[in-house]
């Protein structure tokens, strides 16, 4: 079965790489699962953990990373911290800047406050869990107030690695946020490929900073489309794959399932002991699209990343694209565009050539893209800028724990990013 293999393989990778990271009860888990618990990557050994499984169950997201985070700063002497999803270590880390005081009197007296997504009855339980810890509390107070840079090893001075269970794409912008801030000097380990719900591949190589995966070829039956312009691709199998080109994955994941195409593009950078080694590149359900033109999700990204470094003092928090079509009326009588929904942090407001700067970003960067721009097919972007908080509540509505949308296609998580425009 994938499920064992994959965990066994992720425990000698996480073992070999860091030596005291299969400790007893030093790692942390914050993974929100609603309704069940789901089995943390290294399950093999549940004494790993210090985080109670019904923590994570919570039907509040916001509640239960809360308490995660509790049960986690009880423990000084943590080795691992594994999130489910990065997007959930950020927000968790979000609500350690906003919520400390509370979170250090809750440490010092041992007593789990009521809160809304948090029921009576697992409040109960979890609290019978709790013990006083004054000193613990103490440092707490003290690490806060000299600020949040570099926080997380001040409060976990043993901690050697950030495990996260998924990450895809666009998902490394928040791993480069928390590097650069609350996570300095911590290496991040995502040791799984899983697509269609089928585990897929292993990372065994915990150290490098871009992760890519060994694909195992007996846990799912895998077929991949080349990717080639304008040519009607057909399917080939693990042993006709090239390195360096990129792929449409297909696969059925047991004997009897349906054959899917995942929406996963993968690129082979090279061979483990003749099995390939790829790196998630995009996923097709993100492509940008309003006459045809096809902006990748991956490229959209490095277009948006140019464009902040043009303005001098700015930081990306999170972004949203929507394809005006799902605007209706509201998008006013114009031709097809996009709209982007940003939330940055160090300028609180972007002048029209400010904004613009984007839409000629990609005007360089898409040929067609411009093409449609100068026959007047497509109208300009627009750019809104959200208010903090907006995508953290965008991921508690989004009702489970699944990577961030970067194309919005339901109008009722449009309007909630639409309600927290300030500029």
């Amino acid at each position: 079965s994938p499920l064992p293999q994959g965990s066994l393989l992720y425990l000698d990778a996480l073992g070999a790489a860091f030596p005291r990271a299969l400790a007893r009860r030093r790692t942390a888990l914050l993974h929100w699962s609603p309704g069940c618990p789901r089995v943390p990557a290294g399950w093999p050994l549940p004494t790993l953990y210090c985080t109670p499984a019904a923590a994570g169950t919570l039907p509040s997201r916001a509640a239960a990373l809360r308490v995660q985070l509790l049960f986690a700063l009880r423990q000084r002497a943590l080795h691992v911290l594994e999130v489910g999803l990065a997007a959930e270590l950020h927000d968790a880390l979000l609500a350690l800047r906003t919520e400390w005081p509370q979170l250090a009197q809750e440490l010092a007296l041992g007593r789990l406050r009521a809160r809304p997504g948090l029921p009576e009855e697992v409040r109960g339980q979890l609290q019978a869990l709790l013990a006083p810890r004054a000193a613990r509390a103490a440092e707490l107070r003290a690490e806060c107030a000299r600020g949040f840079e570099g926080i997380v090893l001040r409060l976990w001075p043993q901690l050697e690695v950030v495990v996260v269970r998924t990450m895809r794409g666009t998902e490394r912008l928040y791993c480069d946020s928390l590097r650069q801030a609350d996570c300095q000097g911590l290496p991040f380990y995502c040791p799984f490929y899983r697509a269609a719900g089928a585990l897929l591949g292993i990372n065994l190589w915990p150290m490098e900073p871009v992760p890519r995966f060994l694909l195992c070829p007996d846990w799912a039956f895998c077929e991949f489309l080349p990717c080639l312009a304008g040519k009607e691709p057909r399917t080939v199998l693990l042993d006709e794959l090239w390195e360096g080109r990129k792929y449409g994955l297909v696969v059925t994941a047991q004997p009897g399932e349906y054959r899917c195409r995942t929406g996963e593009v993968l690129k082979v950078t090279g061979f483990h002991k003749q099995c390939p080694v790829v790196e998630p590149v995009r996923r097709e359900s993100q492509t940008l699209s309003v006459r045809g033109e096809s902006i990748p999700e991956e490229q959209f990204c490095q277009s948006l990343c140019r464009t902040l470094r043009m303005w001098p003092g700015a930081r990306l928090i999170d972004y949203v694209c929507v394809e005006s079509s799902l605007l209706g009326d509201s998008s006013g009588p114009c031709a097809p565009h996009y709209e982007v929904f940003m939330e940055l942090q160090g300028l609180r407001d972007l002048s029209e050539g400010q904004r613009y700067k984007l839409d000629q970003c990609l005007q360089e960067d898409f040929p067609t893209y411009k093409s449609f721009r100068f026959k007047g097919s497509i109208g300009p972007l627009r750019l809104h800028l959200v208010r903090p908080g907006t995508f953290t509540r965008l991921r508690e509505a989004l009702g489970s724990p699944v990577p961030m949308p970067r194309v919005l296609r339901e109008e009722q998580l449009l309007q909630l990013v639409q309600g927290s425009v300030i500029s």
